[in-house]
């Protein structure tokens, strides 16, 4: 497929030297949605305003749909919407107004059919004549989504767009980007739920202190990094790791009733068959086996801390 978005050699800096941006380039197909994951001060924000046009880059270049984002910037920002972290809102503004002025700074011509529709799939429609103000703060954000979708883009930012929303609204906003991606809308997340990125990305990008760490497929990531782990529960108590286990690095837990042992699904034996016969042999009475795959999460930490560690 054609790409909507690529960037090249992405950097942006500060008079005081500080690196916001550090080399990303990054390219996004149609239709794709990638989720970016980082901590705070991570870049996320900086590299969704520079695509955006509000933060001019120190170099490198963003094109969208073939557009550049400084030579062509009217047709490049005509393809994008964006929903920024913070709610900011006319409180006294009615919903359908608010909208159709965000549209109208566009140039778009009216078209209510088309507000209609974008309403009725944010679950807005009914609340059109209401004012901001009367809304919960989950309804804002679809608020502010329609607002991102009102000039019809290609290609949309949603900058932490279930923060403080609790989980049934969250779930529910996942089924909004799920339909956007129905209708070709390409969608670039960032978030800081993991299981935001687990159950809607396509692809993930790991961000960290301004520079793009990887970005692949969410299934092929999980299962080039991640590890399954095999917990064998015991019938009895343990002062440590029996020494004829010591070469499994067996860890003790669940008060000292659970030995923990970690292994790579790709590998051609997991060493599981001996692991048991060993316990066996060791004297140790089996209560269960219980087998658990890495998570995003894990996955996501441990590479933020090898970068940490890495720049100390």
């Amino acid at each position: 497929m054609e790409p909507i978005l690529e960037i090249s050699n992405l950097r942006k800096s500060y008079a005081d030297g500080f690196e916001a941006l550090k080399d990303v380039s990054l390219c996004i197909e149609v239709g794709e949605i990638i989720a970016l994951l980082g901590p705070n001060g991570a870049g996320k924000t900086t590299l969704i305003s520079t695509v955006c046009g509000i933060t001019t880059a120190t170099s490198g270049t963003v094109t969208v749909g073939g557009h550049d984002i400084l030579s062509d910037y009217r047709a490049a920002r005509a393809m994008i919407g964006l929903v920024p972290q913070e709610i900011n809102l006319e409180p006294f503004e009615k919903v359908i107004n608010t909208v159709r002025f965000s549209r109208g700074l566009f140039g778009k011509p009216p078209d209510e059919a088309a507000l209609e529709r974008i309403l009725k799939q944010l679950s807005l429609w009914d609340k059109r004549d209401n004012q901001i103000r009367e809304l919960s703060g989950g309804m804002k954000r679809r608020v502010l989504i329609a607002k991102a979708l009102s000039h019809e883009p290609r290609l949309l930012f949603l900058d932490e767009p279930t923060a403080g929303v609790d989980v049934e609204l969250r779930k529910d906003m996942w089924d909004v980007v799920n339909e956007l991606k129905a209708d070709g809308v390409t969608i670039v997340l960032t978030t800081h739920y993991i299981e935001e990125a687990e159950a809607i990305a396509d692809r993930v990008g790991v961000i960290a202190k301004g520079e793009l760490l990887l970005v692949e497929d969410k299934t092929d990531l999980m299962a080039r990094m991640g590890q399954k782990q095999l917990d064998v529960q015991l019938s009895q108590t343990l002062d440590a790791v029996p020494a004829a286990l010591a070469k499994y690095n067996l860890t003790l837990c669940d008060n000292n009733k659970t030995l923990t042992y970690s292994y790579d699904t790709r590998a051609e034996r997991t060493g599981i068959t001996k692991l048991l016969s060993d316990v066996s042999a060791a004297g140790l009475v089996l209560r269960d086996v219980v087998t658990r795959q890495s998570s995003l999460e894990d996955i996501f930490v441990g590479m933020v801390h090898d970068e940490e560690k890495t720049t100390q």
